[in-house]
């Protein structure tokens, strides 16, 4: 049954008018995005002006690919000019951005297809671009294995033991199984990590002397 009042729509047809679910409308509404519609008799009316801030809100939040509490600055009639239009701004430089880093991966991927190895792990020239994109290039050593061993060997050498946190001095292994045990600084120290592995143990003893 469709609304009483000639000059509102329904739920549905306010959600058709963009192609949209009306559980989309719901969730919009619930976010802020869009302020919850009059009703009649209970159901919600979309007037003009409502389907005109669905309609922001699908520029907003569809086109404009906009996080929710960002479309909902905008969309919502109650921020300032400025502030909706700084919202749009900051939205613009983090697709910027974003288009910047899909643009290098594409022009990279693209470089990778003029290998002609059947096996790119293979290709003459990937030593010089592992050390020239990826962390390989900090170590100045000539081969991959050495280089490996030089990082491991350089991030044993950096650990300071007492950055060790204290749930690691705290903590011991399961007498059930290879599950960490945290050490309580309270009561008799626990010997399993849960019931279940504790019972699994008991079981394990009975059947032992059995």
């Amino acid at each position: 049954m469709e609304p009483v009042n000639d000059r509102a729509v329904s739920i549905g047809q306010a959600a058709a008018l963009y192609d949209l679910a009306p559980s989309t409308v719901r969730w919009w509404e619930r976010q802020g995005v869009l302020d919850p519609p009059a009703r009649d008799g209970g159901r919600r009316i979309y007037r003009d002006a409502d389907l005109r801030r669905i309609g922001v809100a699908y520029l907003c939040c569809v086109v404009g690919k906009m996080p929710l509490d960002k479309a909902a600055v905008v969309t919502s009639g109650k921020s300032t000019h400025e502030a909706w239009q700084r919202t749009v701004s900051e939205r613009i430089t983090l697709l910027e951005r974003q288009i910047s880093q899909l643009e290098a991966a594409k022009d990279y991927l693209r470089h990778l297809l003029s290998c002609e190895d059947d096996d790119i792990a293979e290709c003459r020239f990937l030593a010089r671009e592992l050390s020239a994109n990826t962390p390989r290039g900090r170590a100045s050593d000539a081969d991959l294995v050495t280089a490996a061993r030089s990082a491991r060997t350089a991030e044993a050498r950096d650990e300071n033991p007492a950055d060790r946190s204290p749930r690691d001095e705290n903590t011991a292994l399961c007498a059930g199984c290879p599950r960490p045990v945290e050490r309580s600084s309270r009561g008799r120290p626990r010997k399993y990590c849960s019931r279940a592995c504790q019972q699994r143990a008991y079981r394990a003893r009975h059947r032992d002397r059995a």
